[in-house]
């Protein structure tokens, strides 16, 4: 008996606690995301000055990529659709590409199905073969335990992937075409001109559109332009075989990653390298991180801080790698910005407006080749090394009909 009042006042208490929860909370309406993601790529070569760069980059067009390049990307969505959608983005005067940047929805044209063609593997259907070889870690010699070996012969496709998957930021969702919602960007069919080397986004920045409030206003600071061009001040080759290689601090980066990457075309092994102290491939991390991320990574010695300015790839590691090339990444600052503000107190209602996401980065590549100029500044003195070694730097030989008696001859230099 005292059993059975025992589990009926426990069945009570759990009725009434039932009736006293909270009621479900509803969901928010949706509202219009806005992104905006700035970028500045430089790409150079050894021994080719700015004003050499510059000239190359005339003679070649766009898509000789030398120099300094500033792009953006706009991406907007309201959850709506029109029947005629319009929107445009009004700039600041700084800008210098007029008043306003059209953000055009793009004509979705229907695709014919076409069924899935699942054919049999020929009869003389080889696996394919692959060697990789993952080195990692700033440093005059190779670390001890690397290489790390990446051999398709000795494994599965799916070890295949895991093992040259790597760390990655949050996963970002920017807007796109889908059903239900409008969708806006630029550069687009209609309007995609080039972005003055001198542009600034710093000012008042506001949207319209037939799907989008009319309140969407915001301003930008300097944290958030364009950020400085990567800029190697030393890109060189010791006597050991080591690439030490030093860069210009750019000033509103919140982190660095640095990678490189050759292939042997005698032994066909494709050679990785990264800047961070962990075993890391670094394909994950040479897009936008937000600053959580960078931050994250930088305690874990993944990421570089600002405060580094140079970096040395270990002997061996390109050696007879053809086409070796390095790239490097620096971080810049994300706003985020959502109308009206989430209140401060839980219990007030928050119905979002709209949001704006601003995201930075600034990108640069150079080819590990030496110089065939005779004092430049990448063969002068090379950046001290991570490991204390202080040696002068031996002047690069001098080559002959290489890439840049080429670009000479091309360019008239």
């Amino acid at each position: 008996m005292k059993m059975l009042n025992t589990m009926l006042v426990t069945a009570g208490l759990v009725s009434l606690t039932a009736g006293m929860a909270p009621a479900a909370e509803k969901p928010r309406p949706a509202y219009p995301h806005y992104w905006i993601s700035v970028a500045t790529a430089n790409q150079s070569i050894p021994g080719m000055s700015e004003e050499m760069s510059g000239m190359a980059a005339m003679f070649g067009g766009r898509g000789a990529g030398f120099g300094p390049r500033r792009t953006l990307q706009l991406q907007v969505e309201g959850p709506r659709e029109v029947a005629e959608p319009k929107a445009e983005h009004l700039i600041p005067p700084g800008q210098k590409m007029g008043d306003s940047l059209p953000l055009i929805t793009p004509k979705q044209e229907k695709a014919e199905y076409q069924p899935e063609q699942r054919g049999e593997r020929p009869a003389n259907y080889e696996k394919p073969k692959a060697r990789m070889l993952i080195y990692w870690g700033c440093g005059e010699k190779v670390a001890k335990g690397q290489p790390r070996v990446i051999d398709t012969a000795k494994m599965s496709a799916m070890d295949f992937g895991k093992s040259l998957s790597g760390r990655s930021g949050t996963h970002q969702t920017p807007p796109s075409p889908h059903k239900g919602w409008t969708y806006g960007d630029w550069p687009n069919s209609e309007d995609r001109k080039d972005v003055p080397k001198d542009a600034s986004l710093v000012g008042n920045h506001q949207l319209k559109g037939s799907y989008l409030p009319d309140n969407i206003s915001f301003s930008l600071d300097q944290k958030r332009d364009f950020m400085a061009p990567v800029s190697f001040s030393a890109i060189s080759k010791t006597t050991s075989g080591a690439w030490p290689f030093a860069w210009q601090p750019v000033p509103t980066a919140i982190g660095y990653f640095a990678t490189a990457m050759g292939h042997n075309q005698k032994t066909g092994e494709t050679v990785f390298w990264s800047s961070s102290e962990l075993p890391e491939t670094g394909f994950g991390l040479m897009d936008y991180l937000t600053p959580h991320d960078v931050q994250r990574f930088i305690k874990e010695k993944v990421l570089m801080p600002v405060s580094r300015t140079s970096c040395t790839i270990p002997a061996g590691v390109v050696k007879d790698a053809e086409g070796a090339m390095l790239q490097f990444v620096a971080y810049g600052e994300e706003l985020n910005i959502v109308y009206p503000p989430k209140p401060k107190d839980p219990k007030q209602a928050w119905n979002p407006q709209w949001s704006v996401k601003v995201r930075l980065k600034s990108t640069g590549s150079s080819p590990l080749m030496e110089s065939s100029e005779k004092g430049s500044r990448s063969s002068k003195k090379r950046p001290a090394a991570d490991d204390g070694d202080e040696q002068e730097q031996q002047p690069a030989e001098k080559k002959k009909g290489g890439m840049m008696d080429g670009m000479r001859g091309m360019f008239g230099f």
